[in-house]
């Protein structure tokens, strides 16, 4: 396989929708929810009714798609990959309960969060739940370097959790530090799922390992993302905001108080810290944060973590599979919400 140079890969053409995204794994897609359902299904009447409003309000499962298609990269998709998908899949559901518990969150996808309907007991105990069903799996099927690769990711997404909370006191992380964050907490496990998908079809380890760094940077690029999308305007609504509230320092934010002046940052971080609640003084913030250059910085920043995933999938040879995974690639960082 040769390595392409950072000019030599031309991005894709707009990115299709996810049905046609899916079109090469349409019918093994289709075979892991089926599969999913089933290892979801319980005999506790409350856990099982819990699990169903889970499945009801899933989201796009994006995660199995780049196990599934990793896997298909190296090779032929095997049962292997379907447990590789599922562990994946059942980590990032119960990243997502938790997550809601500790942010006290009671909205999700639309709807509302299992802590909203159950209360924070039961939501902790479907998160556990969720991650031991995860652990089963893995033993049963014989897939101990599945686990050894998503253990992983949940040791690095538990250590960024734990550093952006640390930071968040004193709003005092540097740019440096946002990254090594966000590739604990959010791109790890999007590196794990290309790593499982890989791990899945015999793949050695550097191939393994190529797999995850493809992977994060993918995650890094789908997180950035998620910080313009809070500044977004246009076609998608207003600025919303919802970081600047929950004193989260995104990229933007960052950028914009790295080239404030010292009166200006102490303004900036005094409404983040006390005043994130008045609309006001956040607007404030957005226009300030608009005005600095820091969305354009931002979308630079995605933009190159996503050319260099582009970059490595351009050495390998054309095909269906390589599509798919370059247009879920620009779908991940193209998309609207």
């Amino acid at each position: 396989m040769q390595t392409a140079t950072p000019n030599s890969r031309q991005l894709p053409k707009t990115p299709g929708n996810l049905k046609e995204i899916k079109e090469p794994i349409k019918d093994e897609l289709s075979y892991f929810e089926k599969k999913f359902k089933e290892e979801m299904k319980n005999d506790v009447p409350l856990l099982d009714k819990v699990s169903n409003y889970i499945l009801k309000r899933k989201g796009k499962q994006m995660r199995p798609m780049f196990v599934l298609l990793s896997a298909a990269l190296y090779g032929d998709i095997t049962h292997k990959t379907y447990t590789g998908a599922a562990l994946i899949e059942l980590l990032h559901t119960a990243t997502l309960v938790h997550d809601d518990v500790v942010d006290d969150s009671f909205e999700r996808r639309g709807f509302f969060s299992i802590n909203a309907l159950w209360k924070n007991k039961v939501a902790v105990l479907v998160g556990d739940y969720l991650l031991s069903r995860g652990l089963l799996m893995s033993i049963d099927h014989d897939s101990t370097d599945l686990l050894r690769i998503t253990s992983n990711a949940v040791k690095s997404m538990s250590e960024g959790e734990m550093l952006q909370i640390e930071k968040a006191r004193r709003l005092d992380i540097r740019e440096d530090v946002y990254f090594d964050i966000i590739s604990k907490k959010t791109a790890s496990l999007i590196a794990s799922a290309c790593a499982c998908g890989a791990c899945s079809t015999g793949a050695d380890q550097q191939q393994i390992n190529d797999m995850w760094a493809f992977g994060q940077k993918i995650g890094i690029a789908f997180q950035i993302k998620d910080d313009l999308l809070d500044y977004a305007n246009g076609d998608i609504g207003k600025p919303k905001g919802t970081d600047i509230k929950e004193k989260k320092m995104t990229l933007p934010l960052i950028y914009a108080l790295n080239h404030a002046d010292k009166q200006t940052k102490r303004s900036i971080i005094n409404t983040v810290k006390n005043n994130n609640n008045d609309k006001e003084k956040v607007k404030e913030v957005i226009d300030y944060v608009l005005q600095s250059g820091g969305i354009e910085y931002s979308r630079e920043k995605m933009v190159a973590y996503r050319q260099a995933a582009l970059n490595y999938l351009a050495g390998w040879p054309e095909s269906a599979i390589r599509d798919s995974l370059e247009q879920l690639i620009m779908y991940t960082t193209e998309r609207k919400k």
